[in-house]
């Protein structure tokens, strides 16, 4: 990803002295995704400080899960409702093992998903790391290891498991570019891993594995056909508490831009954003104030990628109204409409969108 270059600190050292990247104040450090960049980052976390990475999925706000200190830092950094639960991210299974209970179906969904974007909510195993705050005083943990060398990489290099929510203020909308994590943590944070665009755009799917049988929590990176097809058998709806969520992404009204969400449009008001899919082009678009197309051709994987990014670009042209036309739930879709449906629904304290 263009951008300025990225600074790290001499290896076993403490950060560079020097001006900051342009558009990071000073404190905030922006690491080029190189072995330097990875050892930085590895001892910002182990040392407590909270560091935003990439994953295939969305960028990630790293805090070590085991210090209530540094999960609380992530809390306070997103101004995050402290009953939501945090994603504990490892480098591989035998990791997750250790701070998970895995029964047949979870591990079979574990060897078929990962290193993937998919997070298995289980019971959490005696002796594991990760704290009561990051679990949100469940007993129950959500884990995923994720693909991509650069997060890999860091995971093993900090040696623990590392929660991580998605980069940016609680609601708002999930960062998939590093200049995305700095629009909303400017100051915030102590530093960024720059590992250039996520691929897959959308966050985890969330699959509960606890008692009753695998359950979707959170439709995402991984479609629930082809979990489906792993377990052999369908996925059940769990049925969850609003003011307190088993898993990340569970609050009604989340990944909210500024602009009101209006879904399912056929027509556009005068001065109203779009938010295109494919060959659909509803009435009175020539009077839209801003107009952007999540996949001309219609591909639910390019939309995935573009989905945040572009309801960024709209909410920044200063429309009060973001109208979405259908999107169609197969697939990848159906992660798309539920961050939709989420963006859309009222918020507290706030107009009911229209």
């Amino acid at each position: 990803m263009a951008g300025p270059p990225a600074r790290s600190a001499p290896a076993g050292g403490p950060p560079a002295p020097g001006p900051p990247a342009s558009g990071a104040p000073a404190g905030t450090l922006r690491l080029g995704p190189d072995a330097a960049g990875v050892a930085e980052a590895a001892a910002l976390l182990r040392a407590g400080a909270l560091v935003a990475f990439p994953t295939e999925t969305v960028y990630g706000l790293g805090a070590d899960a085991g210090e209530p200190a540094a999960v609380a830092g992530i809390y306070a950094a997103k101004e995050r409702p402290r009953f939501n639960p945090l994603i504990a991210h490892l480098p591989d299974l035998a990791a997750a093992r250790r701070e998970g209970a895995f029964g047949p179906a979870a591990l079979r969904l574990a060897e078929a998903f990962w290193p993937g974007p998919l997070t298995l909510v289980v019971p959490a195993a005696e002796g594991g790391r990760i704290c009561d705050l990051a679990r949100a005083g469940l007993p129950s943990v959500a884990l995923r290891v994720p693909a991509g060398g650069l997060a890999h990489a860091l995971l093993a290099a900090t040696g623990r498991p590392v929660a991580a929510p998605s980069a940016n203020r609680s609601g708002r909308v999930s960062p998939t570019q590093a200049a995305h994590v700095l629009g909303d943590l400017d100051g915030r944070i102590a530093a960024i891993l720059d590992g250039g665009p996520c691929p897959v755009g959308v966050e985890s799917t969330i699959v509960a594995c606890l008692a009753g049988g695998p359950a979707l929590l959170r439709p995402g990176g991984v479609a629930r056909e082809a979990i489906e097809a792993v377990l052999g058998g369908r996925l059940a709806a769990l049925a969850t508490a609003p003011e307190a969520p088993v898993a990340p992404g569970l609050l009604a009204s989340h990944y909210a831009p500024r602009a009101r969400v209006r879904l399912d449009a056929e027509a556009v008001a005068p001065g109203e954003a779009v938010l295109l899919f494919g060959a659909a082009r509803p009435a009175g678009i020539e009077a839209a104030g801003a107009c952007l197309d999540l996949s001309p051709a219609g591909d639910a994987v390019e939309a995935a990628a573009n989905l945040f990014s572009h309801l960024r670009r709209l909410d920044a042209s200063g429309a009060a109204t973001i109208a979405v036309v259908p999107i169609p739930p197969a697939g990848l879709g159906e992660a798309i409409r539920d961050r939709l449906q989420r963006a859309a629904a009222p918020r507290p304290g706030g107009p009911a969108p229209p």
